[in-house]
């Protein structure tokens, strides 16, 4: 096994979780700030489970005696459009997909079946993350703008005045 080859892709997949963690938490600020409170909450509970990969993926390059890079892989896009922003999400975790199923095949190829290992288990994820997104897209496609105004429900500030 060729530590170096794992600890580079192990990297590069450090770069592409801290690269959706700084995207999904800008969204979440500002999908909250337009009112659509369950689009946000669900950005910022998908991006504090992307924090957790970046955990398992730093715990295997250390085991594997690297250093972990902190580096995202991008900008945020300054994206605000609810429909826009799933659409980005999604594609975003249908590469990270991509890029894990092919790093899990080049640890195999490599006889490195722990990270391969860690690899497919970021594949599950993903997936589940991809699946609620393209859930929400569904969601607005099938019931359209009032799907979106449905969001905004509980948002609202109290009434004035009160009990009298």
């Amino acid at each position: 096994m060729d530590a170096q080859k794992s600890i580079d892709l192990l990297n590069t997949a450090v770069a592409d979780e801290l690269q959706a963690v700084h995207q999904y938490m800008y969204w979440h600020f500002h999908l909250d700030d337009q009112g659509f409170p369950p689009l946000a909450s669900m950005l910022h509970r998908i991006a504090i489970m992307e924090m957790g990969h970046v955990e398992k993926l730093a715990e295997r390059i250390l085991f594997l005696g690297g250093d972990v890079e902190m580096a995202a892989a991008g900008a945020v896009e300054k994206i605000t459009d609810p429909e826009a922003i799933l659409a980005k999400a999604a594609a975003m975790e249908r590469g990270a997909v991509e890029m894990y199923n092919n790093s899990a095949l080049e640890c195999s190829a490599n006889a490195d079946a722990a990270t391969k290992q860690v690899f497919e288990s970021l594949v599950n994820d993903e997936e589940g993350h991809f699946d609620e997104f393209d859930r929400q897209m569904d969601n607005i496609k099938r019931f359209g703008p009032n799907y979106l105004a449905l969001q905004s429900f509980g948002t609202a500030p109290p009434a004035a005045g009160g009990a009298g």
